[in-house]
């Protein structure tokens, strides 16, 4: 886990007027990845570090004699239309580049390098962005109990969790061919479902389609084949984490997912924010990670002092809903629900190390999906079906309109950020989505 250095000085300006703001997502003290290109344009997409409102284009960064060493192989490798052989290149190349970076834009660097510097910006309202690496491979996890007793509990109000949950960071295997980025616009799925006391299913649009608020955990550098990675250092391994909309078909999904799990429910889009937050970024921000006495305690291989003493990431998370009607009125959107990870019952290390237990290997630029993260109280729920209670009290939007489910013409907005005394405020950027009518 990354230790507290000078990069997380809640002090620090930068000479970026625009990232000293209050309500910036990106201050000096963040310093997330992105891979962008001037939108509209034949560019190549290369990568870069968001400051305040700006990009820093690290390609033309790295073709100036700004940096050296590994901190300048690890810009190069970054500038790439890919993240994945910067992933690869592992922690030490990971920080080496922050800390160079922070130097660059800190306040106090010298006029020369400002100049230089200033040159390679890019406003962020004059981009847009493309999926930051190849992925090979996308794990979607189950690890908030809250979501899990909801939506059990909407079907049986006595009912629980599958004894399993409680005992495995349960997940199953996902498709990355429609995982797109924030701005992602996708048709309402197609596919079959049973009405209730119906002899025989149908092939119709979606009629109950759903958001799902995640975290995307994204791999650095991986693991061979048959070498499991232990607890201690599982996020030695993780790059950053992301934003993560998993839309799900929920009427497609309880037609299908038994006996193996969803499929056509799930695979039709999946919508992450641009940004990447590295891990070392997310230090400040992490509390200790508990189990109820009451509850299973982990099996040794997911149990160790430092997991206990600060394996949860307190990131705040907000889920908004813009209709078609509040689009054209201008009237903004409206805030459905609002919680934080730090409620989830499994860790993020616990996910790479149970993940890798049965010899599987994980590789640079792969995604896992947290799972829906709901909170305990009232407001937290992670998804609509929860929300509502699956369309039996549908929220009230600001303009008046009301949702049980989505429909079309909806845009949903994930935000996340974290906060914390003594420390700056670090934001994620949005992760948006928006629905458009069936074909076929």
């Amino acid at each position: 886990m990354s230790a507290l250095n000078h990069t997380h000085d809640a002090n620090a300006r930068s000479w970026v007027e625009s990232a000293n703001a209050a309500d910036s997502d990106f201050p000096i003290q963040n310093l997330p990845h992105a891979v962008f290109r001037r939108a509209g344009s034949s560019e190549a997409f290369r990568g870069g570090v968001a400051i305040g409102d700006q990009v820093l284009d690290l390609a033309a960064l790295a073709a100036q004699q700004q940096l050296d060493g590994l901190a300048l192989d690890a810009a190069r490798a970054a500038a790439l239309p890919a993240l994945n052989d910067f992933f690869a290149l592992g922690g030490a190349a990971w920080k080496a580049l922050r800390h160079a970076l922070f130097d660059l834009l800190k306040n106090d660097a010298p006029v020369a390098t400002v100049q230089a510097v200033r040159e390679c910006l890019v406003p962020q309202a004059e981009v847009e962005y493309t999926v930051p690496a190849r992925i090979g491979d996308y794990t979607d996890f189950y690890t908030s109990i809250d979501h899990a007793l909801n939506i059990t509990r909407l079907f049986n109000p006595e009912g629980d969790v599958t004894p399993n949950f409680r005992w495995i960071p349960t997940a199953y295997h996902g498709r990355v061919s429609t995982i797109g980025v924030s701005g992602q616009r996708f048709h309402r799925p197609m596919g079959q479902a049973m009405a209730p006391g119906a002899k025989a299913p149908t092939y119709q649009a979606c009629a109950r389609l759903d958001y799902e608020l995640e975290l995307g955990v994204w791999i650095g550098s991986g693991n061979a084949q048959g070498e499991p990675i232990a607890l201690e250092h599982a996020e030695e391994h993780i790059f950053g984490i992301c934003l993560l909309n998993d839309w799900s078909a929920r009427d497609i999904q309880f037609w299908e997912m038994a006996p193996l799990g969803p499929f056509l429910a799930k695979n039709f889009a999946t919508t992450i924010s641009p940004w990447i937050v590295t891990m070392e970024a997310l230090a400040p921000y992490r509390q200790a990670w508990t189990r109820p006495t009451s509850e299973p305690q982990p099996l040794a291989y997911l149990e160790n002092a430092k997991n206990r003493e600060s394996g949860a990431l307190d990131i705040r998370l907000e889920v908004w809903l813009e209709s078609e009607k509040a689009r054209k009125e201008k009237t903004g959107p409206s805030r459905l629900s609002s919680t934080s990870f730090r409620h989830q019952y499994w860790s993020v290390a616990q996910m790479v190390t149970h993940h890798t237990m049965g010899g599987c290997s994980l590789n640079p630029g792969d995604l896992f999906g947290s799972g829906t993260i709901s909170g305990p109280g009232a407001g937290e729920a992670g998804a609509i079906i929860e929300l509502t209670r699956a369309a039996q009290s549908p929220v009230t939007l600001t303009n008046g309109e009301q949702r049980g489910f989505l429909e079309d013409g909806d845009a949903v907005l994930l935000r996340g950020w974290c906060e914390k005394p003594g420390h700056a405020r670090i934001g994620f950027g949005e992760s948006r989505g928006t629905v458009l009518a069936a074909r076929g």
